[in-house]
C-alpha cells in the first residue's frame, strides 16, 4: 500500500491519500458501485471515511463525514431495482479539490446555508463582516472554509443512523460564537431519509443549516432533469436581484412560471423569459411554503415533491423550515464546469438536476421581518427535513 500526503491549491488543506495498485484493500463496493477505500484520507489530521446506511427495505445512503455529504443514495424504482438519485464524485480527492472540482454535492451547509448580502449583518449594536465567496456576498457560511468542507465527527449507530458533530470557532468566517452542531442522517423504513440539525453556542449568532443533495430521479445524469414532475406548496416566493439576494419583496407565483402548486414538469416553464427565471438561468429561488404558520413548520405535511416519470420515483419532502430553495442546477455543466467527470465517468448537463434545500429564507438576518436565525446562549436550534421515496406505477 501506498502513501501520498498532498496540499491542495489554495485551501491549506493536508490530505493524507492511501491507496492500493491491486485492491480496495478487501472491502466491498457499495451497492451504488462506491469503492470506500477511495474515501479513506485524513485531512487536516483528521480521519475521512465512507459511511453506508441501509434500511430493511433494501435502500442504501452511503455519506462521508467530510462535509457531511451524501454521496450516493439508492432508492428502489417501480421495477423494484435500485437506482442512485444523487449527484456527487466517486473519491474524495476531488470533493476536497475545491480549485478544480468545486461543489456543495450533498453537503450538510453552515454555519448559514445560502446568501447573505454584502457578507454583513447585525446583531444588537454589533456589525459583523463575513467572508464574501460570491462576488459580495456571503454563500454557504464561507464556501471552502465553510462547514461543507470540513471534517465532521462520526458517529454510526446501527445500520440506519449517522451522527455527524462539527465544532465551530468563535470568528470562524467572521460569525460570532463558538458553535457546537450535530447533523443526523437516519434511513426509516418506510424510504425516507431523514435529516437533523441541532446546534448550540456561547455568543449571539445566527445559523441556518440544510442539505444540499441535487436529485435527479431518472437515474440517468446524462440527461438534462427537463421531464422530472415538480410540486411546491407555496403561493408565494422572494423574488432576488441580479446577484441573487433577495429584493424584499413577498411575491405571489398566480400566473408566473414560479408556480408549481400543481405539479408539472420543470421542462414547462425553465426557459421562460420571465425575469427571475431568465436572470437566475433556471430556477434559483426561496419558496415561502404553505405548511409554515404562525411561525411554526408542520413537518408531517408535505411542502413539496418530485417524480421522474422514466423511473417511478416519487420523493416527497417535508420540513419545519419557513422555505424551501429551488435550485435547478443552472451552474451545472457550464464553462469549466462542462468538463469536470464525476461519479460513473459522467461529465454533466446543465439542468441536470432539482435541489430542494430546507431553509430560513435567504438574507434573513437582514430582512427583519422575515423569520430570524438568530440562535442565543442557552438555546437550542433544531431543524428538520424528510425525503420519503415512493413509486408510481404509472408513467
Amino acid at each position: 500500500m501506498t502513501y501520498l500526503k498532498t496540499m491542495i491549491s489554495g485551501m491549506g488543506l493536508a490530505v493524507a491519500l492511501f491507496s492500493s495498485c491491486a485492491s480496495n484493500g478487501g472491502q466491498q463496493l457499495t451497492k451504488s458501485g462506491l469503492d470506500p477505500a477511495k474515501f479513506d484520507t485524513l485531512i487536516n489530521e483528521k480521519p475521512v471515511k465512507l459511511y453506508t446506511l441501509t434500511n430493511a427495505s433494501g435502500m442504501e445512503a452511503c455519506i462521508t463525514n467530510y462535509g457531511g455529504r451524501v454521496v450516493s443514495l439508492m432508492v428502489p424504482d417501480r421495477d423494484g431495482k435500485l437506482t442512485d438519485v444523487v449527484l456527487g464524485f466517486d473519491n474524495i480527492h476531488q470533493y476536497a479539490d475545491t480549485q478544480n472540482s468545486p461543489s456543495d454535492y450533498g453537503s450538510s451547509v453552515g454555519r448559514y446555508a445560502n446568501r447573505i448580502g454584502k457578507g454583513r449583518f447585525q446583531i444588537g449594536d454589533s456589525v459583523y463582516q463575513l467572508k464574501q465567496n460570491d462576488g459580495e456576498n456571503c454563500l454557504h457560511g464561507g464556501g471552502d472554509t465553510g462547514w461543507m468542507n470540513q471534517v465532521y465527527d462520526a458517529e454510526q449507530i446501527g445500520d440506519s443512523i449517522l451522527r455527524l458533530t462539527i465544532v465551530a470557532k468563535d470568528g470562524e468566517n467572521g460569525f460570532p460564537g463558538e458553535v457546537v452542531a450535530t447533523t443526523t442522517y437516519k434511513l426509516t423504513s418506510d424510504n425516507t431519509l431523514d435529516i437533523t440539525w441541532e446546534a448550540k453556542t456561547d455568543k449571539p449568532t445566527i445559523i441556518n443549516q440544510t442539505n444540499h443533495n441535487y436529485y435527479n430521479l431518472s437515474g440517468d445524469f446524462t440527461q438534462a432533469a427537463y421531464d422530472q414532475v415538480l410540486f411546491v406548496n407555496a403561493d408565494n416566493f422572494t423574488p432576488s436581484d441580479a446577484a441573487y439576494i433577495p429584493t424584499g419583496e413577498i411575491r405571489s407565483v398566480e400566473g408566473t412560471p414560479m408556480d408549481f402548486r400543481q405539479p408539472h414538469a420543470v421542462g414547462d416553464s425553465i426557459h421562460s423569459d420571465y425575469d427571475q427565471v431568465k436572470n437566475a438561468g433556471g430556477y434559483d429561488h426561496n419558496y415561502c411554503l404553505n405548511t409554515f404558520k404562525d411561525g411554526k413548520g408542520d413537518d408531517t405535511q408535505v411542502c413539496a415533491s418530485l417524480y421522474s416519470p422514466k423511473t417511478g420515483i416519487l420523493m416527497e419532502m417535508r420540513t419545519n423550515e419557513p422555505g424551501v430553495q429551488v435550485y435547478s442546477g443552472n451552474f451545472q455543466g457550464v464553462g469549466r464546469d462542462a468538463d469536470i467527470v464525476r461519479k460513473h465517468g459522467i461529465k454533466y448537463p446543465q439542468h441536470v438536476s432539482i435541489c430542494l434545500e430546507s431553509q430560513k429564507f435567504p438574507d434573513s438576518p437582514n430582512k427583519k421581518d422575515w423569520v430570524q436565525p438568530l440562535l442565543m446562549p442557552g438555546e437550542k436550534y433544531y431543524s428538520h427535513a424528510a425525503y420519503t421515496f415512493k413509486v408510481k406505477s404509472e408513467k
